[in-house]
């Protein structure tokens, strides 16, 4: 179990986790803005990079007049075992250490230009660096770009806003500790420094005063007033600093040296002896690596709180906007596996909406039970009987030579003119039929209960949806084609052979009957009266009423069996051109993980924001394990 000394270092491992996400601050309250951090704030020339260089014993800031800080530093210092090398790293470059500290220096400026240019524009993207070396205390500082009042040259005019609102969003975090500098030769009324840190923390329980240049005041002048409180009370002590002169500079006297310089100074001095104890740049870097630690454990209870909402939320997202799809490196890998099983889950549902177990396969029996005798009996039969009609269509059968007893011929002719008009209802049962069943594919919005898969499943992929649909459309499409066919042929079948019996029958009834003046046959009765005529219409009648009643029952059971029963089988049966299922077995195996992906694809910015979510979400489940792991209370 860890100890209280890996608290710093806990923060240190989830801060630089929080830069690669993004995460460095903003509107709401993030994670990143949750840790505790010591924020380095002075006006320019202030001496914020030459009390950074003294804290960390290094002359590793850039140099230059104006704004030299043009992106926050987030300087997190490791101490290391005695006698170890120093080196830096930086987290955008993790691979390569830095032991060289004028190549630490040459790399901020590079990569600040890299976001903000050659210009004097600042960003509020940070750069992280980690320094690991023995001469150091376990400390995260963040260093920001100095508040200034005018825009020189260079600077667009809303620099100095800029800055001061950058500055504001990270001073203003209630877990920030505010470092705020001010030089000592200047009234301490006039420090931006300490104006900024009054608004944002009245009551100064958060800011550390830290008094600069001491050794520069004129002749016979102090800063005791301010290194003991009274000019401006803090809840914590000022710290006083002696910076490096610029001779100092100039001879390159490393940081040590300038330290022990440092030391001397109060140590020696007449003006702040009493106070050497509590000077200097080791000594504010030991108090603020103690506070921070302290800070850091009263704390941990709300960040716990804070990470556990955060996961709770991102949960709720990602369940709301479904999760993202894993890809794994064998040759069955995630993407294939899925759009399988969404097309397993598709066949499922569609057989349910046909066997009843959902609404709409109760559409398809409404066009057997009331399309059909709809369409049957709007037939035009009255008019194609008629007893006019029937005399013409006899007589044309004739020919030259009338019929004797029987116009057959002219019994087939009325018989195979009534019976091609099955043929519409045939193949109106059999399109309304395929209607239902693409609609299923096609249409979801027509079925509710289907919108609760189809349309929330497959929208995330209109790709897939529409290989899916395409592909179901195009095996309902065959099966529609064979039914057709199919129910066309019943219909000829019916005109290809006649049921001789039927008409045996009606001839024989009559001579059943006992003769009378009414019913016995006249010796010269006219073959051509319409009584005869009427008598062919009721036996034709009789017969195509015959093979109506036949038809209505047979037609629907050729569309049952060529597109119903096909349809419910269209992913496990064997016939590839007609297997959903099977045809994307085929085509899975054959397609590359970038092809299957393109099936996968979805909305570019539901897709950005389901990844940020769920690198999001591994950051705080792996933050909330590291906290866990740390004896903090």
């Amino acid at each position: 179990m860890a100890t209280m000394k890996s608290l710093i270092g806990l923060i240190n491992k989830i801060q630089r986790a929080c830069t690669v996400l993004g995460d460095h601050g903003g509107e709401g309250m993030s994670l990143w803005e949750a840790l505790p951090t010591v924020a380095v704030v002075g006006g320019q020339s202030s001496g914020k990079s030459s009390v950074l260089k003294s804290v960390v014993g290094r002359d590793f800031l850039p140099r230059g007049s104006g704004i030299v800080t043009r992106r926050p530093l987030v300087l997190q210092l490791h101490k290391t075992e005695e006698g170890t090398t120093e080196y830096a790293e930086f987290l955008h470059a993790p691979r390569k250490r830095f032991a060289d500290f004028a190549a630490v220096r040459k790399e901020i400026e590079d990569e600040t230009d890299r976001i903000t240019g050659k210009s004097k524009q600042i960003s509020n993207i940070p750069i992280q660096l980690s320094i690991y070396s023995p001469n150091v205390v376990n400390l995260t500082l963040i260093d920001l770009p100095g508040l200034t009042k005018v825009a020189v040259e260079g600077q667009p005019v809303s620099i100095v806003q800029d800055i001061e609102n950058m500055v504001r969003s990270y001073v203003e975090k209630p877990n920030c500790i505010i470092l705020a500098l001010s030089p000592a030769n200047q009234d301490i009324a006039t420090s931006d420094a300490i104006k900024l840190a009054r608004e944002v923390d009245p009551t100064g329980e958060r800011t550390f005063g830290v008094a600069t240049k001491l050794d520069i005041m004129d002749k016979g002048t102090d800063c005791l007033d301010v290194l003991e409180g009274r000019s401006y009370h803090l809840q914590h002590p000022w710290v006083g600093i002696v910076n490096r002169s610029q001779a100092d500079i100039n001879k390159r006297v490393d940081m040590i040296a300038a330290r022990r310089k440092e030391r001397e100074y109060f140590e020696t001095g007449p003006e702040y002896g009493h106070l050497a104890s509590r000077m200097g740049s080791e000594y504010l870097a030991k108090l603020l690596s103690q506070h921070l630690e302290t800070v850091i454990r009263q704390k941990i209870p709300s960040i716990v709180a804070l990470i556990n909402k955060s996961i709770d939320e991102i949960n709720a997202e990602l369940d709301r906007i479904r999760r993202p799809i894993a890809v794994d490196s064998g040759f069955f890998f995630r993407p294939g596996f899925t759009i399988l099983e969404l097309c397993r889950e598709f066949d499922r549902v569609f057989k349910e909406h046909l066997d009843g177990g959902r609404p709409g396969g109760d559409r398809i029996y409404g066009v057997f039970d009331h399309q059909l005798p709809a369409d049957l009996k709007k037939l035009p039969f009255d008019r194609h009987l008629s007893t006019k009609n029937v005399q013409k269509v006899v007589s044309e059968a004739d020919g030259y030579q009338p019929h004797l007893i029987a116009p057959e011929q002219g019994y087939r002719r009325l018989i195979d003119g009534s019976i091609s008009y099955f043929k519409g209802p045939a193949e109106a049962t059999v399109d309304a039929n395929s209607s239902y069943l693409i609609t299923f594919c096609y249409n979801p919005q027509m079925l509710l209960f289907f919108i609760l898969f189809f349309y929330q499943e497959l929208k995330r992929f209109p790709t897939l949806a529409g290989d899916i649909a395409a592909a179901s459309n195009e095996a309902l499409e065959r099966f529609r084609d064979k039914s057709r066919k199919t129910v066309l042929r019943l219909v000829d079948m019916e005109s290809s052979y006649l049921t001789v019996d039927f008409f045996r029958k009606l001839h024989l009834e009559p001579e059943k009957e006992k003769p009378n003046a009414r019913n016995a046959p006249q010796p010269n009765a006219d073959i051509y009266s319409d009584s005869h005529f009427r008598k062919i219409r009721s036996n034709v009648s009789a017969y195509i009423n015959m093979v109506c009643d036949t038809l209505r029952n047979s037609l629907p059971r050729a569309v049952v069996y060529c597109q119903v029963r096909e349809a419910k089988s269209i992913i496990i049966s064997k016939d590839i051109c007609l297997s959903l299922l099977n045809f994307f077995y085929v085509q899975v195996g054959r397609k590359e993980k970038d092809k299957l992906g393109g099936m996968l694809d979805e909305d570019p910015q539901l897709m950005e924001r389901r990844g940020t979510l769920a690198k999001r979400l591994e950051l705080y489940k792996q933050a909330r394990d590291d906290i866990d792991a740390v004896a903090w209370k």
